[in-house]
């Protein structure tokens, strides 16, 4: 069974502790990996692949954002391959980073009527699917990835996160 390899870095007082986030997001990530597996046919390698997991600031990802994509504010996850990689076809030996901010998560859970650990099961899902090469830049994409999202989170008892939504994550 694919197994991955998670490496978590805690830059903000505010995340429970590493272990915590470690059970946390095994459980998470590793529901993904088998529906995934199992469900799409997804391959891994054998060797268990590294995620990158920080969970930071909303001033930390603003930099970020603003570095990287050119958009000054914060958000709730980037993702960054390592390698380039469609869906479905075996990524490498190292997946890539997903980085979260905490005051983004916790106003949007608010906003959005839901647990903190409900959304961030949520975004992880998302940001893991980013990268395994799916995207949503246009509704083709979309559908495909918010698709995958809804049936994992199912795997882990949570709702459909875009149901009555329609607006989609931000690109």
């Amino acid at each position: 069974m694919a197994e991955l390899d998670i490496q978590i870095s805690v830059e903000d007082i505010g995340w429970p502790g590493e272990e915590t986030l470690l059970s946390f997001c095994e459980r998470v990530l590793g529901a993904a990996v088998v529906y995934l597996h199992d469900s799409e046919k997804q391959p891994f390698p054998t060797m268990p692949p590294e995620v990158s997991l920080v969970f930071t600031d909303d001033a930390s990802i603003q930099d970020i954002n603003a570095e990287w994509r050119g958009k000054d504010k914060a958000t709730n996850v980037l993702s960054f391959p390592a390698f380039p990689v469609q869906p479905g076809k075996m990524p490498g030996p190292m997946l890539g980073d997903i980085i979260i901010a905490r005051e983004t998560v916790e106003r949007e859970a608010q906003e959005f009527e839901k647990s903190f650990d409900d959304h961030l099961t949520h975004l992880l899902v998302h940001g893991f699917l980013h990268l395994l090469g799916y995207d949503h830049m246009n509704n083709a994409e979309a559908e495909i990835m918010e698709g995958l999202e809804t049936r994992i989170l199912a795997q882990l008892g949570l709702s459909d996160p875009y149901e009555g939504q329609d607006l989609k994550m931000e690109p």
